[in-house]
């Protein structure tokens, strides 16, 4: 059963539970070898639990089970692609078989291309959506058969601030992860009659990840993450935090809950204002050649924990405050003309 809050510790305090918690346990991740994946699983592993590390990459799986095992703890690895059911039910059935059961899953691996919509190939953007959204349907399918064949479990899912909002050049992303968002609400309701099965969605902001130099791009530039980045380490503690004690959902990052509001209760503002700030903080400077990134296939050579932004969103943070200065003026100017119409006979 989920939680019935939908409210979450801090992610920093994750540290303050008992650290043996996790000793013992079993727990599959996908997206194991790059970003929040791969922080998920050394996250884990440092607090005593048994890995599945899930991938399309086999030899930085390799890598990342080395680091895992280091902790001493059992790593397995396991490579799929999560649009192939068949592999994927393969991989599980391997988890089970190595470690005797799963007690929790992590889904983390997604795709994306930068783009407009009209712009991005035809074939980029379904596979993306393929990944992001299919791929979890299929990873929900089999961690919510392995928790029934076991007793229960948890599914933590990575969700994103876009799948609460929208911004230009990536509806390869924000649709698929509106989807995925409303697929993990619909699990957590129906999940209210399966015992000690929990749904859980951590939805971050920006992250510094290698995501954004791996996607696909047809804008002739990366994305960037927007300010305020946030480490793939912070969001790893909320998700694991979530695997423990099961959240309807959390929000890592400090603008996400302002941005939210803004895109629900002013929409014409929020429109005239994204598309600038995208570009000044979402998106590289640099010019590249247009490619469909690690979309069709995996990037093994650009995987890693981390990007390479880390506090680097600070160079910018002046001309985002005033955007942000900007967006506030136009939300007090808007609501003074409300409370004036409304005090008119």
């Amino acid at each position: 059963m989920t939680s019935s809050s939908g409210k979450a510790a801090s992610p920093g305090r994750a540290a303050s539970r008992d650290k043996a918690a996790f000793r013992g346990k079993a727990v599959l991740i996908t997206g194991a070898s790059s970003g929040v994946g791969r922080a998920t699983a050394l996250q884990l592993a440092s607090e005593g639990a048994d890995v599945v590390l899930l991938s399309r990459s086999a030899s930085v799986l390799a890598e990342v089970q080395r680091e895992c095992e280091a902790h001493g703890v059992r790593a397995v690895v396991t490579v799929a692609d999560i649009t192939d059911r068949d592999a994927l039910e393969a991989a599980f059935s391997t988890a089970v078989r190595e470690l005797g059961r799963l007690d929790g899953v992590v889904h983390s691996a997604a795709a994306l291309s930068y783009g407009r919509f009209e712009d991005v190939p035809a074939e980029v953007f379904d596979k993306a959506v393929l990944t992001t959204l299919g791929g979890t349907a299929n990873v929900a399918r089999c961690a919510l058969s392995a928790f029934s064949e076991s007793g229960g479990g948890s599914l933590v899912v990575v969700g994103s601030l876009l799948g609460k909002i929208s911004t230009p050049f990536m509806s390869s992303y924000v649709t698929p992860k509106w989807g995925v968002h409303g697929l993990v609400r619909t699990l957590q309701i129906e999940a209210r009659t399966t015992p000690d099965t929990h749904v859980s969605l951590v939805w971050p902001g920006g992250v510094d990840t290698p995501v954004y130099l791996q996607a696909g791009t047809y804008l002739k530039r990366h994305g960037r993450p927007p300010p305020p980045v946030d480490s793939p380490e912070k969001v790893a503690r909320a998700v694991v935090a979530a695997l423990w004690k099961p959240r309807r959902e959390v929000s890592v990052g400090l603008a996400n809950p302002i941005t939210v509001t803004g895109f629900r209760l002013f929409p014409g503002l929020f429109d005239v204002l994204v598309t600038p700030l995208m570009k000044l903080g979402g998106l590289s400077r640099g010019e590249v050649e247009n490619s469909p990134g690690n979309v069709l296939s995996p990037t093994p050579e650009g995987e890693a924990v981390h990007g390479r932004w880390g506090r680097q969103w600070l160079r910018p943070v002046a001309s985002v405050g005033l955007g942000v200065v900007a967006a506030g003026a136009g939300l007090a100017a808007t609501a003074v003309r409300g409370v004036n119409r409304a005090g008119r006979p």
